[in-house]
């Protein structure tokens, strides 16, 4: 008798596990109050965890200057609106173009209200391509180096040792406009913003790094001083706030300072130059809107 064949059970299918979420492996970083007092500690969202990568950072800045570039040149007829005509051979002068009114020299290079040899083009692309997904990690990269305090010091900032980086105050300093109005009004006297947040930036120990940036602004060398650019000054403190209006009433008039909110941060505000590891304060809620808890 032949044997019956019998059809071989198809084992269940394994149900696909969900991928198991593994710990932060970001340190917790102190909060500060408006008195430079330790209120708390926050763990650091995963964008610190990025890679250190300089040589992307960099290049995401150069792109960005040089897209935003703008080209330039003379015009077409720059230097040659002139009514001109050539002496000929024969009489022992240049043979160049001269004004038929007058016989002095024009419209060729050499001469007075010429023409330029070698100009620059108006039609020439300054832009530089960027891939998507390296402009991305330059700017994770860039969050993460404010992180590291060994990257802020080799940046130039001073900060104090014990501090923790980056620095994350309470969102007491999101109501730090209002408290100074309603402090100044009740003694019927007008709000002095600037002095009283450079009082509780001096609680947070950030003296020596004001210092830096006033003491930094130098007149600048060559004929870029006649050009609306006559004085350099050094990148100090960023501050990444939620409520953007009322922080530039109390910080925009200090040395140096940038404020900027979360969706505005950009890889030349964090890397000016291209140099990552810029000082930077975070609110509680501007850390929340990078991913914090």
């Amino acid at each position: 008798m032949a044997e019956k064949k019998t059809a071989a059970k198809k084992a269940p299918a394994k149900k696909k596990s969900a991928p198991k979420k593994t710990a932060s492996t970001t340190p917790k970083v102190n909060i500060y109050g408006l008195d430079g007092k330790v209120k708390g500690n926050v763990q650091l969202p995963e964008i610190f965890d990025t890679p250190h990568r300089p040589d992307i950072i960099r290049k995401a800045v150069n792109a960005s200057r040089a897209n935003r570039r703008q080209p330039y040149g003379p015009g077409e007829k720059a230097g040659m609106r002139h009514a001109v005509a050539q002496l000929g051979k024969g009489r022992g002068a240049a043979r160049v173009q001269r004004l038929t009114q007058g016989g002095a020299a024009a419209e060729s290079p050499p001469n007075v209200g010429g023409r330029r040899a070698h100009p620059p083009r108006p039609a020439h692309d300054w832009s530089e391509k960027i891939n998507k997904k390296e402009k991305a990690l330059a700017l994770k990269s860039a969050i993460a180096a404010s992180g590291k305090m060994d990257i802020v010091k080799a940046r130039g900032h001073r900060v104090v040792d014990d501090m923790t980086m980056p620095l994350v105050v309470s969102d007491d300093f999101e109501a730090l406009f209002d408290t100074i109005t309603m402090d100044y009004g009740k003694k019927k006297a007008r709000p002095a913003y600037t002095k009283e947040a450079i009082a509780v930036l001096q609680a947070l120990g950030l003296q020596d790094e004001m210092d830096r940036a006033k003491n930094g602004v130098h007149q600048r060398a060559g004929r870029g001083k006649m050009r609306g650019r006559r004085l350099k000054k050094p990148k100090s403190v960023l501050f990444v706030v939620d409520d953007m209006a009322k922080a530039k009433k109390c910080l925009g008039n200090i040395p140096g300072v940038d404020i900027t909110t979360p969706k505005g941060l950009s890889v030349e505000l964090l890397a000016p130059g291209g140099d990552p590891g810029r000082l930077t304060v975070y609110t509680e809620k501007a850390l929340n809107a990078l991913g914090g808890n």
